[in-house]
């Protein structure tokens, strides 16, 4: 070839992608942006199917699983790997059925088809292979167990406290913190906490516990008109703050003071034992001992309480027409003293039986053994009375007396209710 031939042009070659011819150089700046590649048109996509849309029915899990064959499937990224013992297959160990025998690589298809002939002949299976650990199954769903202690149970066991309440050996609140101090045995051994013991199981109370419990003091007071029995409430105060030093009775010949003096601890921790409304007079029991007042207060109690009521006829109610304040009980009719004294009812309970009966014109006399919510003033008010005045004066044996009111005195060593 000559000189000139290689000065000639030579022919454009046929260019065989059209795009090419179109692609332009690629440029050397290490800098300059980079276009996505252009995607050549092809057959129009197919709508998405909404949401709304019916889906199209499944195939059956029998149909796809017998589906899956060699070359069936796209294999999938860990296809290399063994699956077991006889190597093969190459599916996950958590995907492998099951029921399919160790070392085998036959596909899940076939092994479904075998099981279901097998099944269906009677024929008893070979036996299974090892399978794959087993998670970790969820601790079994326990219900929460009811406190023996509180509930009791088939050998009839309490609580230590309630048992020794019920003995009358002291109130809970004190169990509890004689059991604390370690004042408490039971068949020999110290006591715990909320222990349940049974109902012949010995208790020890130690000497500490009894010389605390001598120590406690139970005061009768004649409550005035105007003071609350229990905490203040409603700007009123409690009867507790008329005890004092200055308003100790110091007695007569038939309820002497005896030697015992006021002590300002005396004040502390005392427990009204029954309520006594602030428009009601009388004996009103606080104690530091709470065998006395589970005696006086507790469910099972059965002290009598007993009240001087004085009463008008009031049929349309205290400041309706028709009261009568004299001679009421010549008024008043003669069946519903019966229904006082039973056939009432209160906060829909029916009340329990009471002694009712007319001490002159105007006054009642009530016999109690229970103490209900300004009872007497709501069990009046059903019959047509009006109470104008109420004034306890007995505590089971213990009496008002001479006490004056507003003073106090302390329960005799040879008194009790």
């Amino acid at each position: 070839m000559t000189s000139e031939d290689e000065k000639k042009p030579r022919p454009s070659t046929l260019k065989l992608n059209p795009s090419a011819a179109k692609a332009k150089p690629k440029s050397n700046d290490p800098f300059a942006p980079r276009r996505a590649p252009v995607r050549p048109p092809g057959p129009a996509r197919a709508k998405t199917v909404s949401a709304s849309a019916p889906k199209p029915p499944s195939k059956p899990q029998g149909a796809a699983l017998a589906g899956r064959g060699a070359g069936s499937e796209r294999p999938r990224f860990n296809a290399d790997r063994p699956s077991g013992p006889g190597g093969g297959g190459g599916w996950f160990d958590n995907d492998r059925s099951r029921s399919a025998p160790p070392g085998g690589d036959r596909g899940w298809g076939r092994d479904e088809r075998n099981d279901r002939n097998d099944r269906s002949s009677g024929d008893q299976r070979g036996p299974r292979g090892p399978s794959a650990a087993p998670r970790p199954s969820a601790p079994a769903f326990q219900p929460h167990r009811p406190d023996l202690a509180r509930v009791g149970n088939v050998r009839g066991e309490i609580r230590l406290n309630k048992r020794m309440a019920e003995l009358g050996l002291c109130s809970r609140r004190e169990a509890d913190a004689w059991i604390a101090r370690g004042w408490v045995l039971v068949n020999g051994e110290p006591a715990v906490m909320g222990m349940p013991v049974p109902p012949d199981a010995n208790i020890e109370i130690m000497p500490q516990a009894r010389h605390e419990q001598a120590g406690q003091v139970t005061i009768l007071m004649n409550k005035p008109m105007g003071y609350v029995s229990g905490q203040p409430e409603d700007g009123h105060e409690a009867a507790a703050t008329l005890i004092g030093e200055p308003t100790q009775w110091r007695g007569d010949d038939r309820h002497p003071a005896g030697n015992r003096r006021f002590a300002p601890e005396h004040t502390r921790g005392l427990a009204p034992c029954g309520r006594l409304d602030i428009d009601s007079i009388g004996l009103l029991v606080l104690t530091q001992d709470g065998r006395i007042a589970r005696q006086l207060i507790g469910d099972s109690s059965g002290v009598e309480k007993e009240y001087l009521v004085r009463v008008q006829w009031a049929p349309n109610g205290p400041q309706g027409q028709g009261v009568i304040s004299q001679d009421v009980q010549s008024v008043f009719p003669k069946a519903d003293l019966g229904l006082l004294r039973h056939g009432l009812s209160l906060d829909d309970q029916p009340l329990k039986p009471a002694e009712v009966d007319w001490m002159n014109p105007e006054q009642l006399r009530f016999v109690l053994i229970e103490g209900k919510k300004r009872q007497i003033r709501r069990m009046c008010e059903q019959v047509g009375l009006h109470v104008v005045g109420l004034k306890r004066i007995r505590i089971g044996n213990v009496m008002l007396g001479n006490l004056p009111v507003g003073q106090w005195r302390y329960l005799g060593a040879d008194e009790g209710f």
